[in-house]
Parts: structure tokens; sequence; C-alpha cells
């Protein structure tokens, strides 16, 4: 029978564990040494165990493989950052230019350096100038009809206020006026106005109003010729 898949995972005995490790340890260096045999290639290999115990194998001088093996880290690593300026100062240059170029633009949206132009371009500047007018036209007019809707509003809102604040005050008119109206400075209430309102009541207040001096004097006088008149009239009857 064949050998059973062995499971990569952790080996939780230590005298196994060591045992495997000791077993595989030796298989790999067998491995290594193969292959620069075979192969006729520089191989260095470094174990470190559990323990902290190191074991090495090199095919030649271990140093050498890995100082040829920093070099090569290192020429790796600085090839990358070559790239990098490299990239970096194409962007750069890319940018410059186009910030030249937009530069270059606005001097002849405002009329300056014209003269280097052709006419075709002055006719693209031109017909640019007037697209950008007109959106520069169409964006004042909107803004100047949301003000004026604005506006509208704000006068609705003041014309309401004034309704109410007008029918407030006429209330308080009419409120004072009939205070002012009704006998004994009291609201004029339906009481108070059938009270007011009665002849016999108006008849005693007339009765009692006192009569004007120069009136009272003339009635006096009126009364004394009466008298007078009446008196001869006996005295002359006597006589006759």
């Amino acid at each position: 029978m064949g050998r059973g898949r062995v499971v990569l995972e952790r080996i939780e005995n230590k005298i196994n564990r060591q045992v495997t490790f000791s077993k595989r340890r030796n298989g790999l260096l067998k491995k290594a040494y193969e292959l620069s045999v075979l192969c006729d290639a520089q191989v260095a290999l470094i174990i470190s165990s559990s323990r902290g115990k190191l074991y090495e194998f090199g095919s030649t001088d271990v140093n050498k493989i890995l100082e040829r093996y920093r070099q090569c880290c290192y020429s790796l690593q600085g090839n990358v950052a070559e790239n990098e300026t490299q990239n970096l100062y194409q962007e750069v240059s890319k940018l410059k230019v186009k910030y030249e170029s937009l530069q270059l633009s606005q001097r002849h949206l405002l009329g300056e350096d014209l003269e280097k132009l052709r006419l075709k371009e002055l006719v693209n500047l031109e017909n640019q100038l007037d697209k950008t007018l007109s959106k520069a036209r169409q964006r004042k007019t909107e803004m100047m009809y949301d003000r004026l809707e604005e506006l509208r509003q704000k006068e609705n809102d003041l014309g309401e206020k004034n309704k109410q604040l007008k029918s407030e005050l006429e209330e308080v008119e009419g409120h004072a006026q009939a205070t002012l109206q009704s006998p004994g400075g009291l609201p004029l209430t339906k009481d108070n106005r059938t009270e007011s309102e009665d002849p016999t009541l108006r008849l005693q207040i007339w009765d009692h109003q006192p009569v004007p001096q120069e009136k009272a004097t003339d009635d006096d006088q009126r009364r004394t010729m009466v008298g007078g008149s009446k008196s001869n009239c006996n005295q002359r009857g006597w006589l006759l």
C-alpha cells in the first residue's frame, strides 16, 4: 500500500516535530547539493530552527552569494527609483506645457498678443468669445428673474401683513368708539342700549335740564307784561 497524504500543519508533539525537522533538513540540504552539482548553479541555503540554531549550505562561499544577492536587489531598487524620477519629470514637463498654453489662451481672451494669430485662429477666438458672452448674459438674466421672483414674494408677504394689521386696527377703533358712545363710559351692550333708548328716561333728563339765563329773563318780562295788563283792565272796570 502507498503512503497516505501528509497534512501540512504544525506538529504538536515536540519529539515528532524535532524528528521531522531533522529528516526534512537533511533532505533539503541534499537537494541543494544535487542542484548545484547537476546544474552548475551557485546555491546558498540558510535554515533556522525553532530553537534558534542556524544551518547553512553553500556550493561556493555563502557570503559571496549573499553579496551578489544584495547588489542585485539594490540595483533593482535603483532602477525603480530612476524610473519613478523619469515619470515625475515627464509629468512636470506636461503640466508646464499645459500651464503655458492656458496662460497664452487667457492673454488672447483679454485681447493681448493677437498679432501672432492667423485668421482662422482669430475667427475661432471670436466664436469662443461670442459663446462666452451669450452664456454670461443668459446667467445674468436668470439671476435677475430669480431676484424679481424673490421681491414679488416679499411684496405679497408684506401685503398680507398689511391687511392683517389694518383689520386689527379697525377692530380696535370699533371697540374704542363703542366704549365712548355707551353711557357711563361702559361698553355699549344690549342692556345699556335699551336703557338709553327709553323715552321716559329721555323726558326726565329733558325736564331736569337747566334753563338758560337769557331765556328765563324773557319769560319773566312776558309774565310781568301780562300781569300789568290784567291789573289795568281791572282798574278800568272799577273806575267805570
